[in-house]
């Protein structure tokens, strides 16, 4: 099965979904973003949008909020939630995390909750963040990752990957990528004690970074 199809089967079955039961902890980057008036806000892996609708009075009336999502059954709920509550600064894009179609140095903060461990091409994905991100645009990214290397059987395997841990990486892989893509001021702001997760041992985290500003 290719990479494409096992994302296709994961965001089909559990965009959204598959931190919020279980011992995955992992979620919560809106409250650590701190949006302000009048910002481009950025959702990777927005599934039914609850984090985004949780940061409209913030950015207000002037600011904007899109939420990325492989799954169009998911951007298609968070679309008309969104429309239904009135809330035009809001919009959902089905795209691929890694091609997003969102302008250079467009945005001015990026959140994702426990989304990214999916993605075959996690380094594609963040090189896809610093580009959108504006000279000193921040993230936030609440995610999992493994305390040692995940066997190939299961890094392979459409319902681990789907389940956040077939596809976690080491946390010094994890920061590897975060520096290779050109973040700085990386801050763990969470990071939880080991704990089992299918065939291996997985730690939830939070993390924010930067983009470096122009000199």
């Amino acid at each position: 099965m290719s990479a494409r199809s096992i994302e296709l089967k994961i965001n089909e079955r559990y965009s959204g979904l598959c931190c919020s039961t279980g011992n995955l902890s992992c979620g919560g980057a809106a409250e650590h973003v701190e949006a302000r008036t009048g910002e481009c806000g950025v959702d990777l892996g927005s599934g039914r949008g609850r984090e985004l609708f949780s940061l409209v009075d913030r950015v207000g009336n002037t600011g904007r909020l899109i939420g990325i999502d492989l799954a169009d059954g998911m951007v298609a709920v968070a679309t008309e939630t969104a429309r239904t509550q009135g809330l035009s600064i809001v919009e959902f894009r089905q795209r691929e995390l890694h091609d997003t179609g969102l302008e250079d140095a467009s945005v001015d903060f990026m959140i994702s909750n426990c989304a990214i461990n999916h993605a075959p091409d996690k380094d594609a994905v963040y090189r896809e963040a610093f580009r959108f991100l504006k000279p000193g645009g921040r993230f936030v990214v609440s995610d999992i990752y493994a305390t040692s290397e995940v066997p190939a059987q299961f890094a392979h395997d459409p319902d681990a990957v789907a389940e956040c841990w077939g596809g976690a990486v080491t946390r010094e892989a994890y920061l590897a990528t975060l520096v290779n893509a050109g973040f700085h001021a990386l801050e763990v702001l969470e990071d939880s004690e080991p704990y089992a997760k299918g065939s291996i041992e997985v730690c939830s985290f939070t993390i924010r970074g930067r983009k470096p500003a122009l000199t």
